[in-house]
């Protein structure tokens, strides 16, 4: 079976993160610098069996979408566009920031950790592929 990547845009680092083959498990995987984004996982697809790419999709609390929205909706064309085979799906997002950093905060990290921005993108990543399995099933 193939892997399902998840990705947590943000406007300077997207956390990622991937299923095991089975599509039991989600696992961080990294954090990228969003302007590396595309390259990243041009590379990575290309190299890994993927079926399924679950791109968080940002709402504000009244439910209307960020100003993100219009360029995760390019990202993915393109990986449709490069990837014809490839499925790209939504998954809310809602709260998984602040759900990540509540886990690092619980796992009892170290206060450099707990500021680490890049961890709470990678455990939102986690969450939101998390969400989407369980949404699955």
């Amino acid at each position: 079976m193939a892997r399902i990547l998840s990705i947590d845009y943000g406007q300077k680092r997207t956390g990622l993160a991937v299923t095991d083959p089975l599509q039991i498990i989600a696992n961080g995987l990294d954090t990228v610098a969003t302007t590396n984004l595309q390259e990243w996982l041009f590379n990575y697809i290309a190299t890994e069996t993927v079926a399924e790419v679950v791109i968080g999709y940002p709402r504000h609390l009244d439910g209307n979408p960020t100003t993100l929205v219009p360029t995760i909706e390019k990202l993915r064309e393109t990986l449709i566009k490069q990837f014809p085979k490839l499925v790209v799906s939504y998954m809310d997002e809602q709260f998984t920031s602040y759900e990540a950093k509540q886990i690092i905060l619980q796992s009892g990290a170290r206060k450099k950790k707990r500021r680490d921005k890049g961890l709470v993108d990678k455990i939102s990543a986690v969450l939101i592929l998390q969400n989407y399995l369980e949404s699955k099933r």
